[in-house]
């Protein structure tokens, strides 16, 4: 064990030791802040706990996002930038279905048959969005170095932003309400939102059918076998081309799912909302291991979580002033201590012969 570590040091950089320093920092100012928070009783217990059920609701979105990014990653070691407005362009698509029931009385008259009509257009849109943007930007440069598809991904990004400003305009728009959601109930003596509760289900109930589908059907086997090695999957009679379609389509619909989930906690949607909660799950990805299924998963629910009581749990205790404008440095610092301290992420990115 003793020649282990001193193995250890001996390989560590100049560089090395200044990025763990710096690492070891942000651990210690935050352990600090989290002493003078907790020590000064800043919030009762019901209100962390109300924070929390705020943090897994955001986490669900996030880690529905995220799969996204994982799954195509997965098949292809590409990281897909455009992923974040296929999201923005199924729950931009959707508000116009809502708005068109709202004002007919039908939204609020048939809460499930319309939530559940506006949630099948967000899918339908994001999953033609990201089987356009496969088809044409993706596919060509499938044996093309790395970076290509990268630069690539982020030109999709900025098309499909601009093309959707082109088409419904730059204004912000107000989701109509469903008041079968409005108001919140108790659980345990604390009060939850309604919205917050369908949020946390629907997004589980989406990630089990996920996994299940990966784990335990033929085209979730013929997906990890395409994800381990597309030559001799294809060798063995696996058509290449179509997991990988079938991969963008699961990532998209689970990406238009998140986009009415986000737009039933934020009210809101515009051209240009995706940028954010994109950039974040692909943190969570990350965190989680990209490429791993289950990590994404973990990374998502984590994040939420870290975001929503970071504020409260470090900053407030270190005296700075509307820590809550700070959350988004705090998502983004937790990705800085997973890469500094496990650079693969939580559960381990996963590793195919091809990129060992």
């Amino acid at each position: 064990m003793v020649e282990k570590i001193q193995r250890s040091l001996e390989r560590l950089s100049f560089v090395d030791l200044i990025v763990w320093l710096f690492g070891l920092s942000i651990v210690a100012v935050s352990v600090v802040g989290m002493i003078g928070s907790l020590g000064g009783h800043l919030y009762t217990t019901k209100e962390w706990m109300r924070v929390t059920v705020y943090g897994v609701t955001q986490g669900g979105v996030y880690a529905l996002i995220a799969l996204g990014y994982t799954l195509v990653y997965g098949i292809l070691f590409m990281i897909n930038f455009a992923h974040g407005d296929i999201f923005m362009a199924g729950a931009f698509t959707g508000y116009f279905l809502a708005a068109k029931l709202d004002q007919y009385g039908i939204y609020n008259g048939h809460p499930i048959l319309s939530l559940s009509l506006v949630m099948l257009l967000s899918m339908f849109t994001s999953v033609v969005i990201a089987l356009i943007t496969e088809r044409v930007a993706y596919r060509p440069l499938r044996r093309a170095p790395r970076l290509v598809p990268l630069i690539t991904a982020i030109g999709a990004s900025f098309t499909i932003e601009y093309t959707f400003r082109g088409l419904y305009g730059s204004g912000v728009e107000a989701y109509p309400e469903l008041e079968v959601l409005a108001g919140k109930v108790s659980i345990g003596g604390i009060e939850v939102l309604k919205a917050h509760i369908l949020v946390i289900v629907v997004s589980l109930a989406m990630m089990a059918g996920l996994y299940a589908y990966v784990q335990y059907t033929k085209a979730g086997k013929a997906m990890r076998a395409v994800a381990e090695d597309k030559d001799v999957a294809a060798l063995m009679g696996v058509d290449v081309d179509r997991i990988i379609v079938n991969t963008f389509i699961l990532g998209a619909a689970l990406a238009g799912v998140a986009g009415v989930l986000y737009a039933l906690i934020f009210k809101q949607v515009h051209f240009f909302m995706g940028f954010i909660p994109g950039i974040k799950a692909f943190t969570a990805a990350v965190l989680g291991g990209i490429g791993n299924v289950p990590g994404a998963m973990l990374g998502g629910f984590f994040l939420g979580i870290f975001e929503a009581l970071g504020p409260g749990l470090i900053l407030e205790g270190l005296g700075i002033t509307s820590p809550h404008q700070l959350k988004d440095a705090i998502a983004f610092t937790l990705l800085v201590l997973v890469l500094i301290f496990r650079p693969t992420g939580i559960l381990g990115e996963r590793l195919s012969e091809e990129k060992v």
